[in-house]
């Protein structure tokens, strides 16, 4: 069993900055990610790194919308995981979940969420 938590939500004007963090109990080197949920919408895939046989390594994906200002890195030492977050938008409002399993497909554990709002 893994037991997920984030931190590091809050409000932000657009344009800054916000870095999430997400500790594990448990087994390290899972494969990890984030995703969101904004009021009314479905929740939807932000990041994941893969598991690794390299200290802090793993494979990274990010959504387009993200790209370029959202960056996923993992400290095994810590078993945490982090979403540093730039160039904030009003539209990346949303709790912010973080996910952990075997694979990026297989991710089956789940944070309680972190809200981050983004103002204009």
């Amino acid at each position: 069993q893994v037991q997920l938590v984030e931190s590091g939500g809050g409000l932000v004007q657009a344009g800054g900055s916000l870095r999430l963090s997400c500790a594990a109990s448990g087994r390290t080197r899972y494969a990890m990610g984030w995703f969101r949920q904004a009021p009314g919408k479905e929740r939807e895939f932000v990041a994941t790194i893969s598991a690794s046989m390299f200290w802090n390594g793993g494979r990274t994906s990010y959504a387009d919308s993200v790209k370029g200002r959202f960056a996923i890195s993992r400290d095994t030492a810590l078993n945490t995981v982090y979403l540093q977050m730039n160039s904030l938008k009003p539209e990346d409002t949303a709790v912010y979940y973080c996910a952990a399993g075997v694979s990026t497909e297989n991710l089956d554990y789940w944070g309680q969420g972190t809200q981050v709002t983004v103002s204009s």
